[in-house]
């Protein structure tokens, strides 16, 4: 394939998908990453994408929304172990949110085996996705529904979440920075995913590693607020991506990261079992790792990044955290 044609199928791609890592843009137009990432410059050079952590974006900084076609085709190795990770953290009988999304998606297909659980959501494909588990009730929001990713919006969804209280909120968004946080590129999906999260006493949040760096247009969960980042390793090289990382870490962050070459399947648990989480009913948080309580948004200490690493059933766990000192 020719230059110019290989950056027209990139532009093609970014413009399709808002934003598009450099692994998925070298798989479709089949060669490496080098020279995908020399043809993300000669373009972003043109003014036609920027260059972002690891992959290319919308001109402007920020991403516009996909739909859901594009969104299920992309990433989807990765989405696939950042779920099966994900589903290791829900234990029996809890009552969770779970926003809508390709990933979170994926979770629920997962969750269809775990008895006595309450699963409150506002999208339709999770619900699908649990509709014939018999061991799970599945409790929708009220809303008006948005095509574009099946999910129920507006001031009937928003409603309908006053009052509730569950332990933990699954949500993902169009891009995670630290220091924005979760963010989406829709109003609307904005203020439900922030209803989600008010519901919840633990923030989980599910992104992989070419939504890192990406800033969209509305806030839904501030970083401070994320209990836990379930994400896949990123690609060799993407120095950025780990910085973005070792940031969300600095805030007191939980980030377990799956590594895309040691997965195979599994159900996601780390060594010696499931990780614990203290905080299941309203109250302060606690801090995943040192066990330390931290009201919601208060001030956390910054420490160097501390890989630990253990293995599962089908693969290999990398936790990140705040080394203690």
């Amino acid at each position: 394939m020719f230059a110019a044609e290989r950056r027209q199928l990139i532009l093609e791609m970014v413009r399709a998908n808002g934003a598009v890592s450099l692994r998925e843009l070298a798989r479709v137009v089949q060669t490496s990453e080098v020279t995908v990432r020399r043809d993300v410059r000669a373009l972003e050079a043109e003014g036609l994408l920027d260059r972002r952590h690891g992959g290319a974006v919308l001109p402007g900084g920020f991403t516009r929304e996909s739909g859901f076609p594009q969104k299920s085709l992309s990433a989807s190795v990765e989405k696939t172990a950042i779920a099966d990770l994900a589903a290791g953290l829900v234990e029996e009988g809890e009552a969770i949110v779970i926003g809508a999304g390709t990933t979170t998606q994926e979770l629920a297909r997962r969750l269809a085996r775990i008895p006595g659980l309450t699963v409150v959501t506002n999208s339709l494909l999770v619900a699908q996705a649990l509709a014939h588990a018999n061991r799970v009730e599945v409790v929708m929001t009220g809303g008006t529904l948005r095509g574009s990713n099946y999910a129920l919006v507006g001031s009937g969804a928003e409603q309908s979440l006053q009052g509730l209280r569950v332990s933990r909120a699954f949500l993902s968004g169009s891009g995670l920075t630290a220091e924005r946080g979760l963010s989406t590129s829709n109003m609307l999906s904005a203020s439900v995913d922030r209803a989600l999260m008010q519901a919840a006493s633990e923030i989980v949040v599910l992104a992989d590693h070419s939504k890192l760096g990406i800033d969209t247009m509305f806030q839904t969960v501030p970083s401070e607020v994320i209990t836990h980042l379930v994400t896949n390793e990123p690609p060799m090289g993407d120095d950025r991506a780990s910085a973005e990382l070792q940031a969300l870490a600095d805030y007191g962050v939980r980030i377990t990261v799956a590594s895309l070459t040691a997965m195979g399947g599994g159900n996601g648990d780390p060594v010696g079992g499931r990780p614990r989480h203290d905080a299941h009913m309203p109250g302060p948080r606690r801090h995943a790792r040192s066990g330390s309580t931290v009201p919601p948004g208060g001030p956390l200490r910054s420490a160097p990044l501390e890989p630990m690493t253990g293995t599962t059933a089908g693969g290999r766990v990398t936790d990140l955290a705040p080394r203690r000192r």
